[in-house]
């Protein structure tokens, strides 16, 4: 049999599309050889041609000269990256007859061959046994280094394979290789000992109550203040007071961080809730993300975790105003010529910056140097928009030593994980699993947040003296209605909308 055909993958954006392999090869009958991949391939597919033939030599078939065509269809999605390896390999043995009987059909083969015929890891793991699931296949071939991160969907077999020899036998019997056991066990999502604990921290208490409404409500923070007073190292310790991941959440953030090829190494799934922090030279392309093939950014490395903008003034203006639509949609859509790629955003955006260039503005013992031109020009940097969008305004003073040393311990991040939790499940029985206070919409505030007369007095008050926007006052709303979580009550009081005004200090 002369022809083959084998079902791979291509991967775009964080989804993977079927892609079927035919190989056709047969002796040439002359003392030249002819390979040819067509179908829209890359550099990298068109190069797999030379890997595959001195990986086939090396694992001891013998193929002599012959005439190969390797056709990638459909014909008009473009082909890239080294996923096409192994099965273009596979066809062309079957084709020449060093494997028989066998039905490639109820698999997904994927690899890339090093020269030897040892397969190495690729990207997009997930999303592939992803698809296979939803076409029926009955299991994935795929490099071993993979298989674990792979065999956290139930429902679908995945086969590791270390070597080209390895993938011919297991065709001529698949009994020689077991799939790798799925992985379920919910212990591995446990939270970790923080780095930075919430006792660690001197003082600020106002700051950490608020850092604990943002944490429980899921909600974008921006904390104000002079050098020193702690904005960095709090935004860090808000990891340890965050809610556990789920497997479902787990599976989410470890698909994209597989796409992106940021995988830990020897990690197969993202077990911790990620903490993203960008310098401040990143562009728009790597914050949302971006490239001939888009790849996920920052944004969406942070998903179901906290996108940490330290210095936030510092960024480009241009940069931060690509944020808008992350943080309102929860996704990101990058539109390209052949297609568009969606990302998702569920983030929490937690930003620092000082409140002027010199970062001493209302500092009790040193003076601000600068204009108040210069500092207009700082904070213009962040657009009213953006502002809106970020649901609580913090200030940080500054905290003298001597008052440090006199701090009596403070609550530990265990401690207050347990009410954010509490709070989250309570979120969570409302509204439904994953979503949060911060994703309400306006008609679910109608439902949900409903406000006595007395707390639409003193939001009224607030709007009128802080020249709040509608967009605002639903984030005043949504704020309060965490606060009243935290509180274990079931309807927003007049303290509850206190704190949560108070949450939100003037520019």
């Amino acid at each position: 049999m002369s022809l083959s055909r084998i079902f791979c993958v291509s991967l775009y954006g964080l989804d993977a599309l079927p892609v079927e392999v035919e190989v056709d090869a047969s002796p040439s009958g002359t003392d030249k050889m002819s390979f040819v991949i067509v179908g829209l391939p890359d550099t990298a597919v068109r190069e797999s041609k030379d890997r595959v033939l001195t990986a086939v030599k090396n694992s001891g078939f013998q193929i002599g000269l012959i005439y190969c065509t390797v056709s990638l269809a459909p014909g008009d999605l473009k082909k890239e990256g080294v996923l096409y390896d192994l099965p273009i390999a596979m066809g062309l043995l079957r084709s020449l007859g060093h494997i028989k009987n066998c039905n490639f059909d109820d698999y997904l083969i994927v690899g890339e061959l090093g020269l030897s015929g040892q397969l190495r890891p690729v990207v997009g793991a997930l999303a592939i046994a992803m698809l296979a699931k939803e076409q029926g296949k009955k299991g994935v071939l795929l490099p071993a280094s993979n298989a674990r991160e792979a065999s956290l969907l139930d429902g679908i077999k995945i086969y590791p394979i270390s070597t080209l020899r390895e993938a011919v036998r297991f065709f001529e019997n698949p009994n020689t290789i077991q799939p790798t056991p799925q992985q379920s066990d919910l212990s591995l999502f446990k939270n970790t000992i923080p780095a930075v604990d919430f006792s660690d921290i001197k003082g600020q208490a106002h700051v950490k109550r608020a850092l604990e409404v943002a944490a429980a409500g899921g909600h974008n923070i921006v904390l104000t203040g002079p050098p020193g007073t702690g904005k960095t190292l709090m935004a860090k310790a808000l990891v340890g007071i965050m809610p556990d991941l789920t497997l479902e959440e787990a599976v989410e953030v470890t698909r994209v961080h597989s796409v992106a090829g940021l995988l830990p190494e020897g990690k197969s799934m993202i077990t911790q809730r990620p903490f993203r922090s960008p310098h401040h030279t990143v562009s728009y392309a790597g914050l949302i993300g971006g490239g001939t093939n888009p790849r996920p950014g920052e944004v969406s490395l942070a998903h179901h975790g906290i996108l940490f903008l330290d210095e936030l003034p510092e960024f480009s203006r241009s940069v931060l105003e690509v944020l808008r639509q992350p943080l309102e949609d929860r996704k990101v859509t990058i539109a390209r010529a052949y297609g568009s790629f969606t990302f998702p955003t569920n983030i929490m955006c937690v930003a620092a910056m000082n409140p002027c260039p010199c970062g001493y503005l209302g500092h009790p013992e040193k003076a601000c140097k600068d204009t108040e031109l210069q500092r207009e020009k700082y904070r213009s940097k962040i657009s009213g928009p953006l502002w809106d969008r970020l649901d609580m305004h913090i200030e940080v003073p500054h905290f003298r030593y001597a008052e440090m040393l006199k701090e009596p311990p403070s609550e530990s991040s265990e401690v207050i994980r347990l009410r954010v939790e509490r709070a989250r499940a309570i979120q969570h029985q409302r509204l439904g699993k994953t979503r949060t206070n911060s994703q309400l919409t306006p008609r679910e505030i109608k439902l949900q947040c409903p406000l006595s007369p007395e707390c639409v007095s003193i939001l009224h008050t607030a709007i009128e003296n802080m020249s709040l926007s509608a967009r605002a006052c639903d984030r005043i709303i949504r704020v309060s209605r965490t606060i009243a979580d935290l509180a274990e009550s079931p309807h927003i009081h007049p303290d509850h909308i206190l704190e949560a005004v108070n949450f939100r200090s003037p520019n």
